[in-house]
């Protein structure tokens, strides 16, 4: 290995990173290590600047390692790599210390972040020493894309995909498309008719020429890797076939919470206490009325029913405020004269107009009461039969302070979203991960929210969490972009930190197998010792650490790249380095 020339660069990150690092002596230190030919600061270092000052000094000074230490390398480790490509040097030749994070926004004392952001520093230049050039390897496309899901989303994907010309493959396990906007009457904020939006989609996704259909159907795995997929999927027996594409996008969207299990609500011992599915149904059929024919007098809704309460589900459903305000003007257009009371815990406005909803909605002689959403719900009772009304709310108002008795002869319980119930087959099927909620997890929340840490697998619309009809278009034309991008492209980069099998010392016991979580390794029975696909492999060293006989190696992240890191982060002074 040739002697390391390492080039060190400090980025101030304006006064995120200085306002607690002293990065000017930070940098003056390094210099004093072995192997560091040029250390220096810079108040950008992402910065095109900064970029062409690490280019620059690797000219000038023939530096073969490069390390940055600045923030998350989430965010910029591309940057700089590009920036080693651009001046002709591998970019696995580098390395990144994250001063920001671990550093600067977590430290009140300045001399403290300062020893530890340079115990961080050395510990990347001891590491960087020992990195290996690695070879970019790359896989062709199949223009081909699977689509699981047909409800809004999935179908904004299948349409925008299609009218490029491009095979589309879309899975729906219901006989029908359109997901649970298919049972709703309008959108709100702006009162207008779903069907509107939504039959002429399902009708031209029947009809284009570039879209399969696959209605009844599920799929059971998912093989192969980015580009080259394929997968068995299980519906009739007239259907039933192998399909194979080069991207995949997860739309399988949500279902409603069952209120019965909130006993407060006595959801399914009175017939006039309805889900907001169930009322959706009511106004489609155009007639508001009570189990004995007849239109309601008083009618109670009721918000969070399902969400933030950690008895059933903490998270907030994020659609079910505004849908009730929309019952609530849908109630007063049809029921002129009728009581309408909205019992919520907190009122969340979401998305563009919807405030405004909240306020004209607020001007329509409808009561709004608040209640607390976690510990003490309303309770829904009978009345007694001299009463002209069936029901009564039992509620503790929280702004007045009051026990209120609110007569209704109809309630309407605003459900949550939760999870499908096969979420987690399709997560095993696709190789995705699920949060604690069982909503598929994305790359990055902010700067990668529709991909996948499985490269080629993509989640959109409310699968991922509790969204409503524009976020969930948003993100289906979000992936599609990706997908189209990488199929103009014609070849995909793949990872290359990946495991290596030193077949050697490779004793055949398969534990890696067992403990893969990418099913990137086989056996080879012929040979007796495992194997490694390294396009399926995400480099995550999982077979590494429980290799018996240390057989595997994670390239990048080797024995000895790790363990020097380990030993420059523990020194305490420099002079012991």
């Amino acid at each position: 290995m040739e002697e390391p020339r390492i080039g060190v660069y400090i980025c101030w990150c304006g006064t995120n990173i200085a306002k607690m690092v002293d990065v000017e002596y930070v940098a003056e230190e390094m210099k004093k290590l072995q192997n560091v030919v040029v250390s220096r600061n810079y108040k950008y270092m992402c910065s095109d600047p900064g970029q062409d000052l690490i280019i620059k000094d690797i000219k000038e000074n023939n530096l073969n390692r490069i390390v940055v230490s600045a923030c998350s390398p989430r965010i910029h480790e591309l940057t700089f790599r590009k920036a080693l490509e651009n001046a002709g040097l591998n970019s696995y030749l580098f390395q990144m210390a994250n001063i920001r994070e671990h550093v600067s926004w977590v430290h009140t004392d300045r001399k403290e972040a300062t020893e530890k952001a340079k115990s961080l520093v050395i510990a990347a230049i001891k590491r960087v020493g020992f990195h290996e050039s690695l070879d970019k390897r790359s896989v062709d496309i199949n223009p081909a894309t699977l689509i699981i899901g047909g409800g809004i989303a999935g179908i904004t994907a299948a349409l925008e995909i299609a009218e490029t010309g491009k095979q589309i493959y879309l899975i729906e396990k219901n006989n029908y498309l359109g997901g649970n906007l298919a049972f709703v009457d309008l959108s709100y904020p702006d009162m207008s008719s779903v069907h509107q939006i939504l039959d002429p989609k399902i009708e031209k996704v029947n009809k284009h020429p570039n879209i399969k259909v696959f209605l009844n159907t599920e799929i059971d795995e998912v093989f192969g890797y980015v580009g080259n997929f394929e997968t068995k999927i299980n519906g009739t027996a007239e259907i039933e076939e192998n399909l194979k594409f080069g991207n995949v996008i997860v739309a399988t969207g949500l279902k409603p919470f069952d209120p019965s299990v909130i006993t407060e609500y006595a959801y399914g011992k009175f017939p006039d206490v309805i889900t907001s599915i169930e009322f959706e149904k009511m106004l489609k059929e155009g007639a508001i009325k009570t189990k004995y024919g007849k239109a309601p007098k008083n009618v109670g809704i009721i918000h969070c029913v399902g969400s933030r309460n950690n008895n059933y589900n903490e998270y907030c459903s994020r659609t079910c405020c505004a849908s009730g305000l929309k019952y609530a003007n849908q109630l007063r257009d049809a029921l002129p004269d009728a009581g309408i009371y909205e019992l919520y815990g907190d009122m969340r406005a979401f998305g563009k107009g919807c405030e405004e909803l909240y306020t004209e909605t607020s001007k329509k002689d409808i009561v709004f009461m608040m209640f607390d959403q976690r510990n003490d719900l309303p309770k829904i009772k009978t009345a007694g039969a001299k009463d002209n009304y069936n029901m009564i709310i039992k509620v503790n108002e929280k702004l007045s302070g009051e026990k209120l008795n609110i007569p209704v002869d109809m309630v309407i319980l605003l459900v949550g979203a939760q999870a499908q119930d096969n979420a987690k087959d399709i997560a095993h099927a696709v190789g995705i991960s699920m949060c604690g909620n069982s909503f598929y997890i994305e790359r990055h929340p902010k700067l990668d929210p529709v991909a996948t840490t499985t490269d080629g697998v993509y989640i959109v619309g409310s699968c991922q969490g509790p969204k409503g009809i524009i976020d969930s278009v948003c993100q289906a034309r979000a992936a599609v972009s990706r997908i189209l991008g990488s199929i103009a492209q014609g070849s995909v980069q793949v990872e290359v930190t990946t495991a290596v099998v030193n077949e050697d010392i490779c004793c055949g016991c398969q534990t890696c197998i067992c403990v893969c979580p990418y099913t990137a390794i086989s056996f080879d029975a012929e040979k007796n010792v495992s194997v490694v696909n390294e396009v399926l492999c995400k480099g995550c060293g999982t077979c590494g650490s429980a290799c018996p006989t240390g057989a595997i190696r994670c390239r990048h992240f080797t024995d000895l790249q790790i363990l020097s890191q380990i030993e420059g982060l523990m020194s305490l002074e420099l002079e012991e380095v």
